[in-house]
């Protein structure tokens, strides 16, 4: 460590940013009697609906018994609903409700804010350029095909 550094050692820098990420994004989903993992199940469904529980864990980055319990929570605030697929009667599927998707769009706002915050000073070539590497970095880190 002491030949790189704490300030080039990436894994470190990317821990630090996420966590105040974290911090912030819990903070300001209280208003909306949301937690981080509800906020990330209602995000990827927003964007991919019919997923099953082992796929939508992967996508929003939480483990399968807490995204199991974080469904429980959204079917009973209305926001989720999980159905048999039709072709596999023992697969369960997890879409939004109407309710769901007007929770998402109560809060999208606040979360593109905090993003845009986050890249303040970043112009574009160098988001994209950001963005191609943290896709290298996830194509050599992942265990998983999504």
């Amino acid at each position: 460590m002491g030949e790189i550094g704490l300030n080039q050692f990436a894994p470190y820098l990317m821990n630090r940013i996420m966590a105040r990420w974290n911090l912030n994004m819990a903070e300001a989903l209280k208003a909306h009697d949301l937690t981080t993992a509800k906020m990330r199940a209602l995000t990827v469904l927003s964007v991919s609906s019919g997923l099953t529980i082992n796929e939508l864990s992967v996508f929003a980055v939480t483990e399968q018994s807490t995204m199991s319990r974080t469904l429980d929570s959204l079917e009973e605030q209305g926001y989720v609903r999980r159905r048999q697929r039709p072709d596999d009667m023992r697969v369960r599927e997890v879409s939004l409700t109407e309710a769901g998707r007007d929770a998402f769009a109560a809060i999208w706002p606040m979360l593109y804010d905090m993003f845009d915050r986050l890249f303040d000073d970043v112009d574009e070539d160098e988001f994209q350029a950001f963005a191609g590497t943290l896709h290298k970095l996830l194509r050599n880190i992942r265990k998983h095909d999504i």
